[in-house]
């Protein structure tokens, strides 16, 4: 069997080519020129490079170590580099689809969601991704539940959702679970093509803190999914520390329970702990990502 290569990482200079609100706090952004990136599929991670003003994408970083060369650009005109997901990628077109979540002007609000708020055809940016189509995370993609999972748990707020949607859009028509994603509006509800045993429960926030409704409900499923006496395996006294990201390797031990849980940190450790701790599911069996962290954007 052939060994995929490892894909080497690229700036491709995309422009805007559509931008359409999904909800009062959601824009999809439509980059063309994306030719030849290469697609790993389901929640995959890329980086988006925004020109200081007065700068363009003939400033951007390029060549084969995308990262020393951005790192070597004067930190006054050096691209603001974030991360976010791709939702869909058309290879035929080279055109791929980013969800931005518009924060507004709050404290949450930080330079991308302020470019997609302000993003209009023939904007011109770069994207850092894979040069070639794979799978797994060395393309940027944690979402690996084992073969023994039958029923899954995800979890997050709304800078998962677009990571949320790519996963549940692609599983098997036979899975089963519940997917549990806080939002600031009810009106950011987004329907989705997903099998008719996976339950989607949208929390709107309202003035709740962030990710105290999404803690509540995940502790409520837990409760229904994992009740006492029904563990996978031994739980751990601290499993998370103060970890901020911790996923799977393969061949990690598998349980009949899958966790994917993303955004903040804070509140995603809480849940990690609760599935990990709580319920017992063995710590190969749960992927968590705190995307941001309150108070830094």
């Amino acid at each position: 069997m052939a060994v995929l290569a490892r894909p080497a990482y690229r700036t491709f200079e995309v422009e805007v080519v559509g931008v359409r609100r999904l909800g009062p706090s959601f824009a999809r952004i439509t980059f063309g020129g994306a030719h030849g990136f290469g697609a790993g599929g389901d929640d995959q991670r890329i980086k988006i490079l925004l020109p200081r003003p007065g700068c363009t994408v003939a400033d951007l970083p390029s060549g084969d170590d995308w990262y020393r060369s951005w790192l070597a650009i004067p930190e006054p005109v050096r691209p603001v580099a974030r991360t976010y997901t791709v939702r869909a990628f058309r290879p035929e077109t080279g055109e791929l689809d980013v969800d931005f979540v518009l924060h507004g002007d709050g404290a949450h609000s930080g330079p991308a969601s302020a470019w997609a708020a302000a993003a209009r055809p023939g904007d011109r940016i770069g994207l850092v991704g894979p040069d070639r189509p794979g799978r797994g995370q060395p393309w940027g993609c944690e979402w690996a539940p084992p073969s023994t999972a039958s029923r899954l748990v995800i979890a997050g707020d709304e800078t998962a959702v677009p990571a949320v949607a790519a996963i549940v859009e692609g599983l098997p028509a036979d899975a089963r679970g519940v997917a549990c994603l806080e939002i600031p509006d009810p009106a950011d509800r987004q329907d989705w093509n997903t099998p008719r045993g996976l339950e989607i429960r949208w929390l709107a926030r309202g003035r709740a803190p962030h990710g105290e409704r999404l803690v509540h409900e995940v502790t409520d499923v837990m409760a229904e999914l994992h009740r006492p006496g029904t563990t996978t395996g031994p739980g751990d006294a601290d499993p998370d520390g103060d970890q901020l990201w911790d996923v799977p390797e393969p061949g990690a031990t598998p349980g009949r329970l899958y966790g994917w849980l993303a955004g903040e940190a804070g509140a995603i450790r809480t849940l990690r702990r609760l599935l990990v701790h709580d319920h017992g599911v063995p710590r190969g069996s749960v992927a968590f990502m705190g995307y941001w962290r309150l108070g830094h954007r």
